[in-house]
This record gives structure tokens, C-alpha cells and sequence, in this order.
């Protein structure tokens, strides 16, 4: 229970703080609309998100005024269309994201995640498939998220995927050339996928979860950030084990409050409550930034020395504040790192004080990865696909989810802006050091091993 002081903390995180629950995600299994009739298939696949979803948005809505939580986005995830689809040519799968594109429209959903494959260790027929309709459904569609997963702890890489990732999302960035490229921005690489992810683009609903389950992300930048100013102007002197204390208690709260408003929700839908995901995923909105707290913690810039250090403090910090909170913490929890989404992120970068290599370092101990990463337009897929290398090694070797959502922005060179919108944000385009050199080692293909220590139990 939380005492009479804690509850009043938590309702000015809600006014000033931009506490806010970010998403009520509903997972729906799709493995049993599965026929080998694309219309059938279609059909079987609205009528079921209309039944479970019909009513999502009014529900959030109605549980979110009751208790004066605002529920920002409302999402839904389905299961791999890849293999709740598998039968399906690759024209026809992009008939199949337009399903879900519409279904979700119809029923006031932010975005459906779920195109998705699972190809750490090899192919499918309907894995090439989704695969190779990727850049046309989501430059085609304004709601659907995809998802590919090509390596993990247990089986290594799968460069040949990796490869493949690179052209998929060349090919997605010139589709949406009008736009900055903005296809790319629904597309996240992933090393070690979690199956219950409710923030996007990375959803889909897993193989072992509910037939419908309500997984929360909830999200409290500027919350961290206050508590932390708060503290650091009453005693001067604390020192980072103190900080993280706070850091962790302000996360308790956050993850109560996600954890509420999901079972509420859940509740009332008749569905399986899932988890919370505590993750620092900011906005583009003034006090509502990652980048914010490491300037609170003492350093100049995201990016300067120490910030890798910062960004593991902070991450274990949540984590630990999450799991005390609730039995039920998952999806990603942690710090997300986002650049377009965060305006001193984006800041950081544009000075040219954080750059893509610094980045991928903070990635070895955040939540996801290189997210939101504006690369020039002329950056090559070999290059692309060796980025996203570095990046599921990270993730294999440390044994944590790590991702890679890049946008090759068509006709943009490092330095200049692009633009993407909303929650997605603008961004400055980094440089890429030896673009095109890769080729070589990129098109060997083949699997790099897991590695020893994840197969010794």
C-alpha cells in the first residue's frame, strides 16, 4: 500500500510531471484464423480483433478519466504474421497488412504491431515472404509495425537475415521518400526478442502467451528527472548510491500506477491481465527526455564521458524499482534511448556531441538499442546491415534484447534534418564512417555461432 505522502508524490507526477500510462496494448493470437483462403484469412482476422478490440479505446478512456491517468496510446499486437500467415505469397501478405491497417482505423487504434518473423536460426517459406512485403506494407499502411527477429543468445546470428534486413530497409526508405523514409520508423531489427512487448514497433504476441492478454508500458521521464532535482537541491551531497535509491522508488510508483490502470482495463475487457513495461520512453515534449536526466546527474551532455555509466545506473535502477513493484514486470523495462523521439537526444546530436559509435556503446547496457537513428540517404544496405551486426552481437554476447530501428533518409545528408511527426519526432542525420566497405564481410552470409557460455546450463 502506498502511505498518504506517497499518493500525493504520485498525483504531481500526474499534473507536472508528465506521468502518464503510454500504452494499453492488447495482444490477440491470430494461429486460429488461419486458412489457406486470403479472404477467409482477412475476414476471420478482422472479425476477431473487432470482437476483442472493439471496445479498447473506450475502455482506456473511461478507466483513464476515472482515476485521472491519462492512457496516451492504445495499441494492439497479434501473433508473427509470418506464421499465423505463413501460407501467403508476399503480395499477398501486404493485402494482409492492409487488413489490419483498416481494422484498426475502424476501431480508433494508435498502431497495430505483429508483422513480424522469427528468424534467428533460419527461414520459412512465410518468413521470406512477410519478409520481402515489408517496404510496401508500411509504406502503404499508416498504422502497422513490424518486426524481424534475427538473432539470439541461444542460436547466434543469422547473417543471411541480417543481409536481408539491410535491403529491406533500403527498399522501405525509398517507398516513403516523401516522408523522410518514414516506413523505416516502423520497423525495429531485434536481437533476443521479448514475447510480450507492449511499445512499439516492436510488438507481437508471442507463441506462448493468452489467446488476448492487456499488457501496460508505462513511462516516466520527467518524473525521474524531477525526483532526482528534488533531491540533489535538499542535500547537495548525495552520491549516485543514493541517487539510484530514488531513481528506484520514483519507479515503484510509476510501475503501481501502470499496473492499476492495466488490470482495470483488463478487467473490464474480460482478458487476461500480462504485464507492466517500465521503460523511460520520452517524447518529443519539453521535460519529457531521457537526455534530461543524465544532465541532472551532473554531466554537461548525453554523450560526454560517463554517460555509459550513468545510462547502466539508471537502467538497473528502474528495473529494480519495477520488479519490487509488481510480479508481473516485462516486455523491455529499462531506459529506451531514442534519438528523434527526445529532444536533447536530438540536441546531443546535432552539436556533435553524441555520435552513432558512442551510441551503440550505451546500447550494451539500455533497454533496446539504436532506436530512431536518421542515417543519409546514400548509406549503403551493406552498411546498414553491418550496423545492425554490431548491434545483435551486443545483444547475443550480453544476453539481453538489443534492436535496431534505422532510417535511411532518401535524398538527406549527415547534418540535415529529417522530419517524421507525432510522437516520432525530427531528428538530425548522423554521420556513417566508411559507408560502403562492408560488402565483403556482409555478403559472406552464413550464421555466426551462439556463443559457448549460453549453451553450458
Amino acid at each position: 500500500m502506498l502511505s498518504d505522502r506517497e499518493v500525493l508524490s504520485t498525483l504531481a507526477m500526474l499534473k507536472n510531471e508528465h506521468l502518464d500510462v503510454r500504452t494499453v496494448t492488447l495482444g490477440i493470437s491470430l494461429f486460429d484464423c488461419a486458412s489457406h483462403d486470403l479472404q477467409v484469412f482477412q475476414q476471420n482476422v478482422r472479425d476477431k480483433i473487432m470482437r476483442l478490440a472493439g471496445e479498447l479505446v473506450e475502455v482506456c478512456n473511461e478507466v483513464g478519466d476515472r482515476y485521472g491517468i491519462p492512457v496516451v496510446n492504445k495499441r494492439i499486437a497479434v501473433s508473427p504474421i509470418a506464421v499465423a500467415a505463413c501460407s501467403f505469397s508476399a503480395e499477398q501478405m501486404v493485402a494482409i497488412a492492409k487488413t489490419l491497417d483498416a481494422t484498426a482505423r475502424a476501431i480508433q487504434i494508435d498502431f497495430i504491431g505483429g508483422f513480424s518473423a522469427l528468424v534467428e536460426k533460419g527461414f520459412t517459406r512465410g518468413d521470406h515472404a512477410l519478409i520481402e512485403a515489408i517496404p510496401a506494407a508500411l509504406a502503404d499502411t499508416e498504422r502497422v509495425c513490424a518486426s524481424v527477429n534475427v538473432a539470439s543468445t541461444r542460436a547466434g546470428i543469422n547473417m543471411d537475415a541480417v543481409y536481408l534486413m539491410g535491403k529491406t530497409i533500403k527498399r522501405a526508405a525509398e517507398l516513403s521518400a516523401t516522408a523522410d523514409g518514414i516506413a523505416c520508423a516502423k520497423l525495429c531489427v531485434f536481437a533476443n526478442i521479448p514475447q510480450d512487448i507492449p511499445f512499439m514497433a516492436g510488438a507481437y504476441l508471442g507463441v506462448g502467451e493468452p489467446d488476448a492478454v492487456i499488457n501496460v508500458g508505462v513511462s516516466g521521464p520527467g518524473v525521474v528527472k524531477k525526483a532526482i532535482d528534488r533531491a540533489r537541491a535538499k542535500d547537495p551531497r548525495l552520491d549516485l548510491g543514493r541517487l539510484s535509491e530514488i531513481i528506484k522508488r520514483t519507479a515503484f510508483k510509476v510501475t503501481r500506477v501502470g499496473e492499476l490502470i492495466g488490470r482495470q482495463v483488463a478487467q473490464k475487457l474480460g482478458v487476461p491481465f500480462g504485464v507492466v513495461d517500465l521503460s523511460l520512453a520520452p517524447t518529443p515534449n519539453v521535460g519529457d527526455s531521457v537526455g534530461e536526466i543524465f544532465q541532472s546527474l551532473g554531466l554537461s551532455s548525453i554523450g560526454a564521458p560517463g554517460s555509459t555509466a550513468l545510462l547502466a545506473l539508471l537502467n538497473d535502477a528502474v528495473k529494480k524499482g519495477g520488479s519490487f513493484a509488481s510480479s508481473y514486470v516485462g516486455g523491455l523495462s529499462g531506459a529506451f534511448i531514442p534519438v528523434s523521439e527526445d529532444l536533447n537526444i536530438a540536441a546531443a546530436v546535432s552539436r556533435g556531441e553524441l555520435s552513432l559509435e558512442k551510441l551503440e556503446a550505451m546500447t550494451s547496457v539500455c533497454s533496446v538499442g539504436l532506436d530512431m537513428i536518421a542515417l543519409p540517404g546514400d548509406t549503403t544496405a551493406e552498411t546498414i546491415a553491418a550496423i545492425i551486426a554490431d548491434e545483435m552481437a551486443i545483444g547475443v554476447i550480453n544476453k539481453k534484447t538489443t534492436a535496431a530501428r534505422l532510417i535511411p533518409v532518401p535524398g538527406k545528408k549527415a547534418g540535415e534534418r529529417a522530419y517524421f511527426g507525432g510522437l516520432l519526432g525530427e531528428a538530425g542525420i548522423m554521420k556513417v564512417a566508411q559507408n560502403g566497405v562492408q560488402s565483403d564481410f556482409i555478403s559472406l552470409g552464413g550464421r555466426i555461432p551462439a556463443p559457448v557460455q549460453s549453451l553450458i546450463n
